[in-house]
C-alpha cells in the first residue's frame, strides 16, 4: 500500500472544482465532467476499460477469469455540495481505484469481475434531489417526474443533462435491475463525530436513513412596511417561519427514533427592508431510519401548512421532491465486514447512517456494505472537512480484504 499514492490521487481530484470557499463540483457541471475525465484517465492507466452510462455514472471494469460470473462493485460519488469538502464521496472513489492498483501490483486475478463506480449527482445541492446516478442504476429514476427541477440559475435538470452530453429521457437506460451483481461496497467518511469521539477506526453501517424532502412556496402580498397595519398584512415570510418552527417541533417529538428535520434554505421576495414579503420559498429535509417516524413529521407539517393558509390568508404550495425508504443493510454483508475488521485487528463499531448514500440505492440491486471512516470533529459539507491519511489507509485495507472475499482470488 502507498499512502503517498492515495494522497496524490486525492490531491489531483481536489484540484478540480477547488475554490478558497470550498470544493465546487456540482452535479452535471463542467467541474464534475473534468473529475470524470480524470477518473477515466487514471483507471485506463491501470488497464481497465471505462464507460459512462446514461445517468452519467462512470464505470471502470476489471475483467475476471470467468466472464459469466456477476461483478463485485465498489465506489462512491464524484460531485460535491456547494463549497463542500475534499473527502465526502471522493474518498470512496480513491479507495476503489487504490484497490485496483493493489491487485495489479500483486498480480492478483479474481474469478469475478470487479467494477469501480464514480457515481454522478449524489448530492442534492443543485436540484434538490439526491443520488440521481445511483437511482438511475437501480432503476428507480423517473425522468418525467424530475426533468423540470431547476437549480438556482433556473437551469432545468433536463437542460443540465444535455449540457453534460446526456439525454435525460434515456436515463432509464442506466438501469441494472435485471443484471446479476454479486455485491457492492462503499467507503465514506462518517460525516458525524461518533468514530472520532470513541477513537475507532471503522464504522460498519447497519442501516441508512433516507430523506423526505419538500419544497414549500408561500404566497402573500407585498405592501409598504410602514403604512400597512399589522392585522392587514399577508406576510409570506412569517408564514414560512411558522412552518419552519413546526418542522422543528415535529422532529423533536420523534427524536427517540433518531429522526431529524431541517429547513435548509429559505428565500424571500422582493427582499427589501421596507416591503412586506410577498413570496417565501423554503426547502425542508426530514431524515430517519424509521419510515413511519418520517411520515409522522410530514403529516404534522402538512397540517400546519393548512392552518397557516387559513389563519394568515396565504396560499401555500407544497411539492414533495423525494420520499425515499430507509434501508436496512443485509446482515450477512455487515457480518462479513465485521469479521474482516477483526482479522485485520481494526477497531470498529456497528452504527446507522443518518445521511443518505449511493449504497441505499445499490442495496435494491445486490448485497451492499457501507464502511465509515472517522472525520475530524464530525465536520462535513464544509471546506474544513478532514479525514487523516492513516484512516483512509485502514479503510483501503478493509475494502481490499472484503472485496477479495466476494470476488474470489485465484490461488
Amino acid at each position: 500500500m502507498s499512502l503517498h499514492r492515495i494522497q496524490e490521487m486525492l490531491s489531483q481530484f481536489n484540484r478540480i472544482g477547488y475554490t478558497k470557499d470550498g470544493m465546487n463540483r456540482m452535479a452535471y457541471t463542467d467541474s464534475e465532467r473534468k473529475a470524470k475525465e480524470f477518473f477515466k484517465e487514471i483507471c485506463e492507466s491501470e488497464n481497465v476499460s471505462v464507460r459512462m452510462d446514461h445517468a452519467g455514472n462512470m464505470i471502470a471494469y476489471r475483467e475476471g477469469l470467468d466472464p459469466t460470473l456477476p461483478p463485485v462493485l465498489t465506489g462512491s460519488h464524484l460531485d460535491t455540495v456547494t463549497n463542500g469538502g475534499k473527502y465526502d464521496g471522493v474518498v470512496g472513489v480513491v479507495a476503489a481505484i487504490e484497490l485496483i492498483r493493489r491487485l495489479n501490483e500483486q498480480q492478483i486475478r479474481t474469478n469475478h469481475p470487479i467494477e469501480v463506480i464514480g457515481f454522478a449527482a449524489e448530492e442534492s445541492s443543485r436540484f434538490g434531489i439526491a443520488t440521481i446516478g445511483s437511482k438511475g442504476m437501480a432503476g428507480i429514476l423517473e425522468p418525467c417526474n424530475v426533468k423540470n427541477l431547476k437549480d438556482k440559475n433556473n437551469v432545468s435538470l433536463e437542460t443540465a443533462f444535455s449540457q453534460a452530453g446526456l439525454n435525460l429521457s434515456h436515463a432509464e437506460g442506466a438501469s441494472r435491475e435485471n443484471e446479476d451483481i454479486k455485491a457492492f461496497f462503499e467507503v465514506h467518511i462518517e460525516q458525524g463525530p461518533v468514530l472520532e469521539r470513541e477513537q475507532l477506526d471503522i464504522g460498519v453501517v447497519t442501516g441508512i436513513a433516507a430523506p423526505t424532502r419538500l419544497k414549500v412556496t408561500v404566497e402573500g402580498k407585498a405592501s409598504h412596511s410602514g403604512t400597512t397595519p399589522m392585522d392587514l398584512r399577508k406576510d409570506a415570510f412569517l408564514g414560512a417561519a411558522e412552518i419552519g418552527i413546526a418542522v422543528e417541533k415535529a422532529a423533536i417529538a420523534e427524536a427517540d427514533k433518531g429522526t431529524v428535520a431541517t429547513v435548509g434554505e429559505c428565500t424571500i421576495a422582493p427582499g427589501a427592508m421596507n416591503i412586506v414579503p410577498e413570496l417565501a420559498e423554503m426547502q425542508i429535509d426530514i431524515r430517519s431510519v424509521d419510515m413511519n417516524s418520517k411520515q409522522n413529521v410530514l403529516k404534522h407539517v402538512e397540517k400546519v401548512i393548512k392552518n397557516v393558509e387559513t389563519k394568515r390568508g396565504l396560499l401555500v404550495h407544497s411539492e414533495l421532491l423525494t420520499n425515499d425508504e430507509p434501508v436496512i443493510l443485509e446482515e450477512n454483508v455487515t457480518s462479513s465486514i465485521l469479521r474482516t475488521c477483526k482479522q485485520l485487528g481494526v477497531s470498529y463499531r456497528e452504527m446507522p447512517s443518518g445521511a443518505g448514500h449511493d449504497a441505499m440505492n445499490m442495496a435494491k440491486l445486490c448485497p451492499t456494505g457501507l464502511i465509515f471512516i472517522p472525520c475530524r470533529d464530525g465536520l462535513s459539507h464544509h471546506k474544513d472537512e478532514f479525514s487523516s491519511l492513516d484512516a483512509i489507509g485502514i479503510a483501503c485495507d478493509v475494502l481490499e480484504k472484503e472485496i477479495l472475499k466476494w470476488a474470489i482470488p485465484v490461488k
